[in-house]
């Protein structure tokens, strides 16, 4: 066997033993995904209550690894900021045809702008991290526009077409109107932005069949 060989277990011909299952390999990746899954749930929940710049060791302790893990996966702030935002993004936009297939068109509508509010509501902090000119946050608006205008696309023609809400509004329109309702208010928070947005879907009823039969 040579040098190569004995390091790397793998022999010029192809693996040693190509009968044997590569379970060390796989339980590694296994044991990868569920760190970074278990990071981003953590971060996520500490920047919600702590902020962006909150200590790495409260991340990782609530994660139930080491800081070292943390670092391994993100080695820099900015990298666990962008993948936790990308993955809500993503969570957020998968919640649509979810939504859609459980309840009616206006309703499924009216629960993903709550949770959209809940996304932009419990941000504390991103907004600056996201305005502080690192590179690694460039691609974000674009990413998020690509994965969540569609996604509250597909349920604001659903309602419009029912005549549940009222034509003539765009996924863009309203990506932009909540985010200015979800906008800090001193002394308020998430219930706040939720009452507002409230009344921001009973605007998108005015006018239609439905919102003249309401009480």
């Amino acid at each position: 066997m040579t040098e190569n060989t004995a390091t790397t277990g793998i022999s010029p011909a192809g693996p040693a033993d190509p009968g044997a299952p590569e379970r060390a390999p796989r339980r590694q990746r296994a044991d990868a995904q569920r760190n970074t899954a278990s990071l981003l749930e953590a971060a996520k929940a500490v920047f919600a209550a702590s902020g962006v710049d909150a200590p790495a060791k409260e991340i990782a302790d609530l994660a139930g690894v080491g800081v070292g893990t943390l670092y391994r996966h993100f080695p820099r702030r900015s990298d666990l900021v962008k993948a936790v935002l990308e993955h809500e993004i993503d969570a957020c936009a998968a919640a649509a045809p979810a939504l859609a297939a459980a309840h009616e068109p206006a309703a499924a509508l009216e629960k993903w702008l709550h949770r959209y509010t809940e996304f932009l509501a419990t941000k504390r902090g991103f907004a600056a991290a996201l305005h502080s000119g690192d590179p690694a946050f460039d691609a974000l608006p674009g990413y998020f526009f690509k994965r969540v205008a569609p996604a509250l696309g597909s349920l604001l023609e659903a309602a419009t077409v029912t005549g549940e809400i009222r034509a003539g509004i765009s996924a863009r329109d309203l990506l932009h109107a909540i985010a200015l309702l979800c906008l800090p208010v001193p002394g308020e928070g998430l219930a706040y932005s939720q009452r507002m947005v409230a009344v921001l879907i009973d605007g998108l009823r005015y006018g239609t069949d439905t919102s003249q039969s309401r009480p």
